[in-house]
């Protein structure tokens, strides 16, 4: 794993962190008078955005709003969600063995997220993983984020890294379009957030299980290196 660099999704990757944000989505619901909107309706779009899921929850609701009142529900959202950040988020069954494992094994470790860098930040910092990370981007760190692919370059270059000797761990469409626009192979997670089989949308590995990540690295590693130079 020497020289190779991993850049993880956040939300829905690496920490499940659905229950605290269906959490401050419904907070910005309730000030509305409206009714909770269940978590498996709103997971497929955390990958999306705070303000797209508090869009959806509105449709879901039968009460749309026009964009200066979702703006302040946004404001509502963040405000009560950095509060309770990690109130329920967890990492993932065995991400923190495997990224301890990587950082051990020399590999440079990243974070490429849409969500905001210093909500990214506190998040981490709460679970006590920012010390594993030797770079981050989130949606704000640069003019552009996922799925342009100038995100997870940036994500790559804050860390010290390489395309070339890069993988993109993530859980959504977001995540796979961005790394293959980038031309970085990438892992889906099947226990993300998307609301289709995440092998349907063309990632180079799938893994259910965090202690199936190192073996489906060194296996991207021994297809590219067989792979003929053009």
């Amino acid at each position: 794993m020497q020289d190779l660099t991993v850049v993880f999704d956040l939300d829905g990757t690496l920490v499940d962190t659905a229950p605290d944000l269906v959490g401050a989505t419904n907070h910005a619901l309730a000030d509305l008078g409206l009714p909770a909107v269940s978590a498996h309706l709103l997971r497929p779009w955390i990958s999306f955005g705070a303000r797209r899921m508090i869009v959806e929850a509105l449709l879901h609701a039968g009460a749309p709003r026009p964009d200066t009142e979702v703006d302040r529900l946004l404001d509502l959202f963040l405000g009560y969600y950095e509060a309770n950040i990690a109130r329920e988020s967890r990492p993932f069954p065995g991400a923190i063995e495997a990224i301890s494992t990587l950082a051990g094994a020399g590999a440079r470790l990243a974070i490429c997220t849409n969500k905001r860098e210093s909500l990214s930040r506190s998040l981490l910092s709460a679970l006590d993983l920012d010390r594993h990370f030797h770079g981050l981007a989130g949606r704000d760190t640069f003019p552009v984020c996922k799925p342009h692919p100038d995100h997870l370059r940036g994500a790559i270059r804050l860390a010290g890294g390489d395309p070339a000797r890069a993988v993109m761990i993530g859980d959504s469409d977001v995540d796979i379009r961005t790394a293959k626009a980038a031309h970085v192979p990438v892992v889906a997670v099947s226990f993300g957030y998307t609301e289709f089989p995440v092998a349907e949308l063309g990632p180079d590995r799938v893994i259910d299980h965090y202690n199936e990540l190192l073996p489906a690295l060194r296996d991207l590693h021994a297809a590219r290196e067989q792979k003929p130079a053009t």
